[in-house]
């Protein structure tokens, strides 16, 4: 039977070329080889890239939501994609069989939608907030989880197909919890599989400027979009909660209700409330949708 065949996507700023091309170079040494690779520069010059990997230069940066899209549609138009592989340009792939590991999963299970990554610095440490799931500060419990994380996971091209791609106007923050959200309540399996790693230097998510409005503002859009009208309240009422208790900053308060109020007042893309089932699921996968 034919393997599944990978496609890699990465986006770029043209700020870290050293970092990008050896993540390259990683993709590259794959005993299961990548049917394309594309580089998705946000808003900024393309840097030179090796001649198998494609070059999508945007003239604006669209985020991370638009710019994975524009990389999604590129590999869907060259039609020999089976595997999305979104990866950051800082990472790297510090083991050569993540791609055949990938496709052996995808041809165990049909149903399996996202298989996310463990992300690691180069001491092999993981932050806790890279750890999808609630209550566990162990990095090498994999199994069924309800999100994925952004820097390093692979996608199903036909669930894609069925659930669509990025909230394009997320920009940035938890784009990866409403494609999840939306990917099981269509059936779909988010497996966390910590063997698959990938070495992705130690940083802290407020280092992005725009990080409390924009975290503030989705929450509540992911919330609109997503959930059953009861849990509405129920979920940003926990999170704004979890937000006062854990921020220490006044400036970045003040940024973080601007984008709550934001995100109540301006639209969110069409409504498709889960069901009911897909709720219950994920409480039983350890994480409902109220925290």
């Amino acid at each position: 039977m034919t393997r599944s065949r990978v496609g890699v996507a990465v986006l770029t700023m043209g700020t870290r070329p050293a970092e990008l091309r050896a993540l390259l170079d990683s993709v590259a040494a794959q005993d299961h080889p990548a049917t394309r690779v594309v580089v998705v520069s946000n808003g900024a010059p393309l840097p030179e890239l090796p001649s198998h990997v494609t070059g999508v230069e945007l003239p604006e940066n669209l985020g991370v939501s638009g710019g994975r899209n524009v990389a999604m549609e590129r590999l869907r138009e060259f039609g020999d994609v089976d595997i999305l592989v979104d990866l950051d340009d800082d990472g790297l792939l510090i083991a050569p069989d993540v791609f055949s590991r990938l496709a052996d999963m995808y041809a165990a299970d049909p149903a399996l939608g996202i298989v996310s990554f463990r992300i690691a610095d180069e001491t092999g440490f993981t932050q806790r907030r890279h750890i999808p799931r609630i209550g566990s500060g162990d990095p090498m419990r994999g199994g069924h989880v309800t999100t994925f994380l952004g820097g390093g996971h692979a996608l199903s091209m036909p669930m894609l197909e069925r659930v669509g791609g990025w909230p394009e106007d997320f920009f940035f923050t938890h784009e990866e919890t409403d494609l999840a959200w939306r990917a099981l309540d269509d059936g779909w399996k988010i497996l966390y599989a910590p063997e698959l790693v990938l070495q992705h230097p130690r940083t802290a998510p407020t280092r992005h400027g725009v990080y409390y409005r924009m975290t503030a503002r989705n929450r509540v859009w992911l919330a609109k979009r997503n959930l059953p009208a009861p849990l509405v309240p129920v979920y940003l009422g926990a999170w704004t909660a979890l937000t006062l208790a854990r921020t220490r900053s006044a400036p970045g308060l003040r940024a973080w209700f601007s984008g709550f109020a934001e995100g109540v007042r301006t639209p969110c893309g069409q409504r498709r409330p889960m069901r009911w089932s897909t709720v219950w699921l994920m409480a039983r996968l350890g994480r409902p949708p109220v925290v």
